[in-house]
């Protein structure tokens, strides 16, 4: 067995609690909510809870895929709650926030694999906050366009889908999905007048030649804004990591992605899909923000 690769110190942080902290754990669980931040083991679950930000996940809690790099459960999942989308709106209202950000488990098990749960909540929303900006993370929905139309129908502002890793590295973390699948998708978002936005990891393997292929690949497909994000194993039975990337590496991986054309590039060892996502939107956000997301 390959001896771990031990986590560097610019990896180690604290979580800490304050009152915002506790009052967001309040809300999000006495609203029943499910977040990708306690179920994916965000890294940044303190400084995002500490300042009154959540991520969370709708249409359960439990993913029809198992990627390898992935802590959310993966199963049978439970069916979904129609009452979730008038719910995730009212918590949205009740923290009066600027700028929420929503993603949501893979449900293949559906026959429309959850888009019109996903329209509903968008509509929800909307209707309850039409001040605030509003990001969502979809899935991939197979890449049956149909699906992705029905997202870009409701006209969120921002519409994002990770394409996770490079392209040889993919088939080796990512349960069903493809790398080109993936930019087919973003492509579709772009094509359909939304503000596309993906994200990926690295230390997984790949070199930075192929972090820069990957760049070129996302902006031939219409993508605006990028983040880049350290791997971090979530247990001993995930795909393990081949490398913590320095904190200079990543700094040359935002200026080249600045360079290659992004509008936004967020890179660092702990940046994180929705992490300082309502920067897109600096001047209508407030210091309170809400992220409703999940995993993909």
């Amino acid at each position: 067995m390959s001896e771990r690769v031990r986590k560097p110190e610019w990896l180690k942080i604290s979580i800490g609690a304050n009152e915002r902290y506790t009052e967001t754990k309040r809300i999000v669980e006495s609203h029943c909510l499910h977040t990708i931040c306690s179920s994916g083991r965000c890294p940044n679950l303190g400084e995002c809870w500490g300042k009154g930000t959540a991520t969370f996940m709708i249409a359960g809690a439990i993913c029809t895929r198992a990627c390898k790099f992935c802590n959310t459960l993966s199963g049978k999942p439970l069916p979904l709650d129609p009452e979730e989308p008038a719910r995730v709106a009212e918590s949205i209202r009740l923290m009066k926030l600027d700028h929420a950000v929503v993603t949501s488990v893979d449900r293949d098990d559906l026959e429309d694999l959850g888009a019109e749960h996903w329209a509903e909540t968008i509509r929800c929303i909307k209707k309850e906050n039409p001040n605030t900006t509003l990001e969502v993370l979809i899935p991939d929905f197979q890449g049956r366009k149909e699906l992705v139309e029905k997202i870009i129908a409701t006209a969120p502002d921002i519409i994002s889908h990770n394409l996770e890793t490079v392209r040889r590295m993919t088939p080796l973390v990512r349960s069903v999905a493809t790398y080109d699948r993936s930019l087919e998708v973003i492509r579709m978002i772009h094509e359909g007048g939304i503000t596309a936005k993906s994200g990926i990891m690295v230390g997984l393997g790949e070199t930075p030649e192929e972090v820069e292929e990957t760049m070129d690949d996302l902006r031939s497909c219409g993508c605006e804004v990028l983040t880049i994000g350290q791997y971090l194993q979530p247990s001993r039975k995930h795909f393990p990591v081949a490398e913590y990337v320095t904190p200079e590496q990543f700094a040359r991986y935002q200026q080249t992605g600045k360079q290659k054309g992004f509008s936004i590039v967020e890179s660092g060892p702990l940046v994180r899909s929705s992490y300082h996502a309502e920067k897109t939107y600096p001047q209508r956000v407030n210091k309170i923000t809400f992220h409703i997301v999940s995993n993909v």
